[in-house]
């Protein structure tokens, strides 16, 4: 079932927003706010103080979290990078989207060491997205951070696609290193001070794993997230007249493990370490605990300085701040999920469509707007943030979306908000279904349906499949109804 969210209202903003009972300032009404979209990369869902993570430190994404409103049932898109953008982006699910797999397009030769290679497959020029819905409801738009859906001179540059001004990784392969050459704003080249460092490769078999002097190579001068978060808050300055939207796509915490040394430092002595030597992809990193748990803290310092500046602006009360991630928490590049505790009390990781490789941590926070400390266990996902945005700044979406608004549930109002009858999921082949508390999993268009009870098995242990046949059909229907063929990402059958 496809939901066609469609706002018809006479003042932008006003009529969407006082409908929802929101206060007025004497005779004003309230006006549509900024909105920072900030997403993370591969933070799984325990990764925060406010979702109980007790080693890594995120003082201000929590004091977000208890300023505003924390959802504890949501969903990314995709389990991996570039479909769950696209999700995001489009507000149609994997089922419908264009981009359902991060596609290398392997035909272009040998991607990842010709950096004349850049980007993924292209969103189509036609495609309609947040950004571009923005744009005409008035607002300044941005995207900086990791894009990964086109590269240089294809239709899916960012500029191409909604936004006035970029700044980033245009393709996922050269953001796996946190050092690079250059970055692109806009369409330009911005050259920075770091040589380029293939960023897949092993120590070497000469090098002592315990000297510090042995990782040098892996290093920089100009680190991508720091030069991220500064464009970030000159472009709030440059527009503080304007209504904006920033969509901040930070790398951060996808491997390579690469951080500076003053925030690896801060996590000094506090972890057991054994030298991660690269031998399950990406760079090497002496202490991985440390360096993992020290990029999350340095992107939550970021979002700190963000905070700030809204306050000395005076741009607080009239921003909205959204925190989620792409994905659940990874598996490789000297990572550790178990560790940390990384997907909370879910099943799977990055790649997987049981729970921990999709549900995410979700924040939103509006100073008096939404409730400080409010919880909620609305189910939601990537596609009903376009719909949402829609309403609030009271424009139409003019075509076809999955998604519903999640207005009423951000306000206080979840006796009016609308439910999905279903939520879908696919990926190599892969296909998952929530259907109320039910979730419906399986491994192949071929393959038996596993089905779990999220309601009183969250962690996904126990497939009552054989159970209840009725709930497993009706996931199957959904599974070949609530899609559509993809001739670039066909459902797989084992062979």
């Amino acid at each position: 079932m496809r939901h066609n969210s469609v706002v018809a209202t006479a003042v932008i903003g006003a009529v969407a927003l006082l409908g929802l009972g929101l206060k007025s300032c004497g005779e004003a009404t309230v006006s549509p706010p900024n909105i920072i979209f900030i997403l993370a990369d591969d933070l799984g869902y325990g990764e925060l103080g406010s979702y109980g993570q007790t080693k890594i430190r995120t003082p201000n994404i929590d004091r977000l979290a208890a300023e505003g409103m924390r959802f504890t049932q949501h969903y990314s898109g995709s389990p991996v990078c570039a479909p769950s953008r696209a999700v995001l982006l489009t507000g149609l699910h994997t089922g419908h989207a264009y981009i359902r797999d991060n596609d290398e397009m392997p035909e272009r030769g040998d991607v990842w060491h010709d950096l004349s290679l850049e980007g993924q497959r292209p969103l189509p020029s036609n495609t309609f997205t947040i950004g571009t819905m923005l744009q005409n409801a008035g607002y300044t738009t941005a995207a900086i951070g990791k894009w990964g859906l086109g590269g240089p001179g294809s239709s899916g540059e960012p500029n191409r696609q909604g936004f006035d001004h970029w700044y980033g990784y245009l393709c996922q392969r050269i953001a796996h290193g946190y050092y690079p050459p250059y970055l692109w704003r806009n369409t330009e080249k911005h050259v920075l001070d770091n040589e380029y460092v293939y960023p897949h490769q092993k120590l070497p078999e000469d090098a002592d794993p315990s000297d510090p002097a042995s990782y040098e190579p892996y290093s920089g001068t100009q680190y991508s997230m720091d030069l991220m978060a500064q464009e970030a808050l000159d472009f709030i300055r440059r527009n503080r007249e304007e209504r904006f939207f920033l969509y901040l796509p930070f790398p951060v915490p996808h491997v390579a493990l690469q951080v500076p040394d003053e925030s690896v430092a801060e996590y000094h002595g506090g972890f057991p370490e054994t030298p991660y030597v690269g031998d399950r992809g990406y760079l090497p990193h002496r202490t991985p605990h440390a360096a993992y748990a020290a990029m999350i803290t340095r992107m939550d310092r970021e979002v700190g300085r963000i905070r700030t500046l809204l306050e000395e602006l005076g741009l607080d009360d009239n921003t909205l701040i959204i925190f989620t991630s792409d994905n659940g928490p990874t598996f490789n590049g000297g990572t550790d999920s178990e560790f940390f505790n990384s997907a909370g009390p879910l099943r799977g990781l990055k790649t997987q469509l049981y729970e921990g490789g999709i549900r995410v941590p979700l924040i939103a926070w509006w100073p008096e707007l939404i409730e400080a400390g409010s919880t909620s266990d609305h189910v939601s996902a990537f596609w009903d943030f376009l719909p949402t945005f829609a309403e609030l700044v009271g424009t139409e979406v003019p075509t076809e979306v999955d998604g519903l608004s999640l207005l009423s549930t951000l306000f206080g109002r979840s006796d009016e908000q609308a439910r999905h009858e279903y939520l879908y999921w696919e990926y190599h082949g892969r296909q998952a279904v929530r259907l109320g508390d039910w979730k419906g999993y399986r491994a192949s268009v071929d393959g038996e349906i596993e089905l779990y009870d999220l309601a009183t098995d969250v962690g996904e242990a126990r497939d009552v499949a054989h159970l209840h046949p009725g709930i497993v059909a009706q996931i199957a229907e959904i599974m070949q109804s609530g899609r559509t063929e993809s001739e670039l990402f066909p459902l797989v059958r084992n062979r």
